[in-house]
């Protein structure tokens, strides 16, 4: 896409932070926040989960992702301040959790009316829009941002993500397809819980409101992987290798490769095999095939990856500890939505 926007301002809760400065130091640091959570497995032995260190244990589902939602947004509305809301035309993009037992298509549906009602009155023809769904969903809400923006309006787009596994049934639904990290379980993973928030304008709108960007976002690709984790084949990574290059056409590689890749790469085998087909396919993309995973400090974060990706990548940008100014982030849904996002180091203007 030749169309840009710029991030703005970022916002996360994470279980090991409660801002996006903080979640970003703390995974830099390595500091994990898995704990055993007051749940038991088919053993009656507690269960290991990454989890929020202020929300009650006794809330789950909607009820749970609704709080990270929201201070995630709160955040970045801090960080942005109320000109740039009454300025703007402001669009909200949302990536919730697919459905699944513990979070059904009526609990999206509440969560795009809770979204609504947070800013009506504050912003005239505020929308909210469910954008995408499950781990790659705020990447496909970047890729729709970028198409909208194409107008040249004074767009303001909060791209945000939120999910928790922690639900009794979702608990049950893991264990039973062998997908929980537990003792026997090969390849599982640790659920996690959290929520982010990208703030996007054009530099034209961005200098007009008298903000910095902290990020140019260079492109956003999704498309369709068709041999998903139930498949005797197993994946080849079709839908990632088309979402990676459709994102990196223009670039001049191998000279203007890759040089960090934040990936949802959890501990499951088959997210493990995929991204080494990718790899495979795509090798002048990257100047340094290693990828940081931040899943081994707050857990799986399921629809919340894609948009803590960039809040990760924002931060190594303005930290200065980006191994180069070209970052790419991906993430892939359940249901075979594939994404990849690539954000450039803030250029001087």
């Amino acid at each position: 896409m030749s169309t840009s926007l710029e991030v703005v301002a970022v916002g996360a809760r994470t279980p090991v932070g409660y801002t996006a400065e903080s979640s970003a130091a703390a995974v830099r640091a390595g500091i994990s926040r898995y704990a055993e959570y007051p749940f038991a497995d088919a053993r009656g032995e507690p269960v290991v989960i990454a989890s929020d260190g202020i929300l009650d244990p006794s809330l789950e589902g909607r009820n749970r992702l609704l709080p990270l939602l929201e201070s995630a947004l709160g955040e970045v509305e801090a960080k942005l301040g109320p000109d740039a809301l009454l300025r703007s035309r402001l669009s909200v993009l949302l990536s919730c959790p697919e459905s699944r037992p513990g979070f059904l298509e009526e609990d999206a549906g509440w969560l795009v009316d809770a979204a609504e009602a947070r800013y009506r009155g504050r912003s005239a023809g505020t929308r909210v829009v469910l954008a995408g769904r499950g781990h790659a969903g705020a990447l496909r809400a970047v890729e729709q941002a970028l198409r909208e923006c194409a107008d040249g309006g004074d767009h303001l787009f909060l791209v945000a993500g939120a999910d928790s596994y922690h639900h009794t049934e979702t608990f049950l639904w893991l264990e039973q397809a062998r997908r929980f990290a537990q003792p026997g379980i090969r390849g599982g993973f640790t659920p996690g819980e959290g929520a982010a928030c990208l703030a996007l304008m054009s530099a034209g709108t961005r200098r007009r409101l008298g903000l910095s960007a902290l990020a140019v976002v260079r492109g956003a690709h999704t498309a369709r992987e068709r041999q998903l984790r139930d498949s005797s084949r197993g994946s080849l990574g079709v839908g990632m290798t088309q979402a990676v290059e459709g994102v990196v056409t223009g670039l001049k590689l191998p000279h203007e490769g890759v040089d960090d890749l934040y990936t949802d790469i959890n501990g499951e085998r088959y997210r493990s095999e995929e991204w080494g087909f990718v790899v495979l396919r795509t090798p002048s993309v990257w100047k340094s095939t290693s990828y940081r995973v931040p899943s081994t400090c707050w857990g799986d974060v399921g629809a919340a990856s894609g948009a803590l990706g960039g809040v990760l990548a924002v931060r190594a940008f303005a930290r200065g500890y980006a191994r180069g100014p070209r970052a790419l982030v991906t993430a892939g849904s359940d249901g075979g939505l594939r994404g990849a996002m690539l954000l450039h180091a803030p250029q001087v203007s």
